[in-house]
C-alpha cells in the first residue's frame, strides 16, 4: 500500500483555518481555551505583575480559599475576556504592571506574545488584543501585605 501526499504549489500556502471543512470533520475551540492561552501568554511577559482589576483579583483569591473553588472547572480567567468566532478571535486584557516598566513597550510585547500563542495553538486569526492597564505594582507594596502574627498573651501557661 502506498501513500500519497498532496502536491503543494508553493511554501506560501496558508494553513487551513479551523472553520474550514476538510471533509474529515470540523474542529471548534471553546472560548475558555482561548481565554486560558491568552492569560498564560500575557503572564509570561516580564513586567506583567498580575491580571485583572482589583475586584476580580480579590474574587479570585476568595475563590481559591473555598474548598473545591479552584478545581470547579470555572472558565473565568482573571483579567481576560475573549470573543471567538469560527476563524477569528478578539482578546481583552486587564493587567497590573511593575513600576518602572515602559507601559507602551510592555503592551507591544504582551500583544505580540498573546497573538503568537493563540494563533500558533489554535489556528484562529487574532484580530485585536485590547490591553487595559488598571494598576501599577510597587515593590514596597509587598512589604506591608502580611502583618506579623500577634505575640501570644503571657498568661503563665504553656501555649502550644
Amino acid at each position: 500500500m502506498t501513500s500519497s501526499t498532496p502536491a503543494t504549489t508553493s511554501g506560501d500556502a496558508p494553513a487551513p483555518r479551523l472553520g474550514a471543512d476538510t471533509g474529515q470533520g470540523k474542529t471548534s475551540i471553546a472560548a475558555s481555551v482561548v481565554q486560558k492561552i491568552a492569560g498564560i501568554a500575557a503572564r509570561e511577559v516580564s513586567g506583567v505583575y498580575s491580571m485583572g482589576s482589583g475586584a476580580s483579583r480579590a474574587f479570585g483569591a476568595l475563590r481559591e480559599r473555598i474548598p473545591g473553588g479552584s478545581s470547579t472547572g470555572a472558565t473565568n480567567v482573571a483579567g481576560v475576556a475573549v470573543e471567538v468566532g469560527e476563524k477569528q478571535a478578539a482578546v481583552d486584557l486587564d493587567i497590573v504592571v511593575e513600576y518602572g516598566v515602559s507601559i507602551a513597550e510592555l503592551s507591544k510585547a504582551v500583544r505580540r506574545n498573546v497573538i503568537g500563542a493563540v494563533e500558533r495553538m489554535t489556528g484562529l486569526e487574532v484580530v485585536e488584543v485590547n490591553i487595559a492597564v488598571n494598576d501599577i505594582h510597587m515593590a514596597s507594596d509587598d512589604d506591608g501585605d502580611e502583618a506579623p502574627a500577634p505575640a501570644p498573651a503571657q498568661s503563665g501557661r504553656v501555649v502550644e
